[in-house]
């Protein structure tokens, strides 16, 4: 209401702030945000209301800045982190949790710890959760939390083959990837991979598990987590594995995606065999029992970083080897085999107490030679195990092999990781001495390296068809730099070249190195 003069000595109403006649030490109320344009040809209302979201302006006062709907910034303390959905986080501040930072999250369960800081990708995904009106409550109760203890590394129980599975968070997918080695004998090409499983949660209130076997789509599936470090598949429609053209048809299409090849380019009668049973076994599986593997420790003294690399084992094409330390010894463990030295067991092992000096390249081209060096090596490694036994001499006898050409120790280094500290100077140096396969040994790969690091003695599994009668061989261990190693099967007179995997695993680490020898211990039994 406007103020009008009332009796005889009431003093005057103050003018409106907005009117221009306001008080000299304030300043004029600025226009409503909302209140349109004056008329044309007519002077702006002297007595506008004041915007109701402004407070009046009081006397010594700044003006309040406009609202918005951040919340107000307190001296001292940082400012709120955005929402994660957000695409640009502000410099300095980690990622917080979406339980914490995203109101449709869950709070954290108390029967299990807090999700860590969005580490699968999901809040990047948050606007097609939007667009299929899947919920982040559900996302992560369904398909996160529900089947996060198979993310990670497994071994699929198929025969003697085994085989190399990753699972992984992809979006709003969990994918089971198989790892597959390059076509024979390229040990040097990248892995191929091809999807097995996946479950999503994108139209309905539960997660979707389908299998990708096959040429015909995605289709059911079924995953039961057995135990923690167990879990198995199942399809619900093997139709979709089947081809129109019949078991021969499927059979040339695998040929071609498993060894690059026709059935027309393989000769070998053998190898016909191998590979024919190859495919009876891995070809649509229907059902499948995964288990869980590790990634190996490393450690500062290792002579390489540990991990998975490529062989290649003759007739049987290219294998996955797990590279491990342990102590004075190294070992290499089958991710996946064939039916002589099934996945699961040490292909080769690795005695780095006991280096050899291969002779020049001359005499090395003489197998006889290699092989007297060698044999010399192995007799030294059996009397010094007589002796730890207390059944053999004092001191056994150093073999020729072991001493330079001026009669001193190249380096036998038996005292558990000396010989190894010893070994890295000249392989990080760079340092190396011409190699050549001795005549008559036979390699799947012509294409290795001539040019070696060091050597040393080890042993290699050999066996019959089924794993008949094993016995471990003498052989060399050869390295030739940090991606790449050899062994040469002395009584096989054939050479293994070992190439890494260049793969990043997540979720493969193992809790305690008593973890890791615990796992190659259980997957070793299987095929035992």
């Amino acid at each position: 209401m406007v103020g009008v003069q009332g009796g005889v000595g009431a003093p005057a109403h103050p003018p409106h702030p907005s009117s221009p006649a306001s008080l000299p030490s304030l300043p004029a109320r600025p226009p409503h945000p909302s209140f349109p344009a004056s008329l044309p040809g007519l002077p702006a209302h002297p007595l506008r209301p004041p915007c109701p979201s402004s407070p009046p302006i009081l006397p010594g006062l700044p003006a309040q800045p406009p609202r918005s709907s951040s919340p107000p910034i307190f001296p001292g303390l940082p400012a709120r982190p955005p929402h994660p959905s957000s695409p640009a986080s502000l410099p300095g501040l980690p990622a917080r949790p979406p339980h914490l930072s995203c109101p449709a999250f869950p709070p954290v369960l108390p029967t299990h710890p807090a999700w860590p800081p969005c580490p699968y990708g999901v809040c990047e995904n948050l606007r097609k959760l939007e667009i299929t009106g899947v919920s982040c409550r559900d996302v992560y109760a369904k398909l996160l939390h529900r089947y996060r203890h198979i993310l990670g590394l497994w071994q699929p129980d198929i025969g003697p083959y085994g085989g190399l599975l990753n699972v992984v968070v992809d979006g709003l997918f969990i994918i089971g990837w198989m790892y597959l080695p390059p076509h024979d004998p390229h040990v040097g090409d990248p892995m191929r991979f091809k999807p097995l499983f996946r479950i999503h949660l994108m139209e309905r209130q539960s997660a979707t598990v389908e299998c990708m076997y096959g040429h015909k789509g995605p289709h059911s599936g079924h995953i039961q987590i057995v135990k923690k470090d167990e879990f198995s598949t199942k399809c619900n429609q093997t139709d979709h594995h089947r081809m129109s053209g019949g078991r021969q048809e499927e059979f040339r299409t695998w040929l071609r995606e498993e060894w690059g090849r026709t059935l027309e380019d393989i000769f070998h009668e053998h190898m016909q065999e191998l590979i024919l049973m190859k495919f009876i076994y891995t070809e649509a599986p229907n059902c499948l029992t995964y288990r869980r593997i590790y990634l190996p420790p490393s450690h500062p003294d290792d002579l390489i970083k540990p991990g998975l690399f490529k062989g290649t084992y003759g007739s049987h094409g290219l294998e996955i080897v797990m590279l491990s330390f342990h102590g004075p010894r190294a070992r290499g463990t089958k991710i996946t085999g064939d039916p002589n030295i099934p996945a699961g067991q040490q292909t080769v092992e690795i005695d780095l107490r006991h280096r050899i000096q291969l002779p020049d390249v001359e005499n090395l081209r003489n197998f006889n030679e290699l092989s007297r060096i060698v044999l010399e090596v192995r007799e030294q490694v059996r009397q010094e195990q007589q002796q730890e036994a207390g059944e053999g001499p004092a001191s056994p006898q150093e073999p020729q092999s072991a001493r330079g050409s001026d009669g001193s120790l190249a380096e036998d280094s038996r005292e558990p990781g000396r010989g190894v500290a010893a070994a890295k100077q000249p392989a990080s140096s760079g340092q190396g001495q011409p190699f050549v396969l001795p005549v008559g040994v036979s390699s799947r790969n012509e294409d290795y390296p001539r040019t070696c690091r060091l050597c040393f003695y080890g042993t290699g599994l050999i066996a019959g068809h089924g794993f008949t009668s094993p016995e471990r061989t003498p052989g060399v261990f050869v390295l030739f730099d940090e991606d790449r190693f050899g062994f040469l099967w002395l009584e096989l007179k054939s050479f293994s070249l070992y190439s890494r995997v260049q793969a990043a695993f997540q979720n493969a680490d193992a809790p305690s190195p008593q973890a890791f020898d615990e796992m190659l211990k259980n997957i070793q039994s299987l095929t035992s």
